[in-house]
């Protein structure tokens, strides 16, 4: 990334220390939904998010992250959330409209809300695939999340 020495530039901080992050999890394929949580938790965890300043709530399937999410959101209690899940692609037009469906969901509970939300539900053409990427996606999440709390604090 270019410097200028001009102008401020705010930096990318992924420290956890006092930020409070909830997690909604889809149950659907709920071995990759877990895969995904367990590396998230771990990467929080290792950034100093302490256990008391997380939440998980489950819900059935990504279509209905969005509105959990937004419930957390207006609460005001959490600095950043993390959606967590996976849609596998079948055999009917399904898999398009729950994964933009949900994608378009968490886009607007963010931007109503001013809370960030790291989008962690894997879009796979196959259970492979999404066992390939939870690991490294989970642990993105959670990044992310801190990242934008961070600087929302910062703004």
């Amino acid at each position: 990334m270019a410097h200028f020495d001009d102008i401020r530039e705010i930096e990318p901080d992924v420290s956890g220390l006092g930020v409070r992050v909830g997690i909604v999890m889809s149950r659907f394929n709920e071995d990759v939904s877990e895969g995904l949580l367990d590396a998230c938790r771990d990467e929080l965890v290792e950034c100093g998010v302490r256990a008391e300043d997380m939440i998980l709530i489950t819900v059935p399937g990504a279509l209905e992250i969005p509105l959990a999410l937004q419930k957390l959101a207006k609460t005001n209690n959490y600095d950043a959330l993390i959606a967590l899940g996976a849609v596998i692609r079948g055999e009917t037009f399904h898999f398009e409209v729950v994964a933009n469906e949900s994608a378009r969901g968490l886009m607007r509970v963010q931007l109503e809300t001013g809370v960030p939300i790291a989008n962690a539900i894997l879009t796979t053409d196959d259970e492979d695939q999404a066992y390939a990427r939870m690991t490294e996606k989970g642990a993105d999440a959670a990044r992310v999340a801190l990242e934008m709390a961070n600087l929302l604090f910062q703004l």
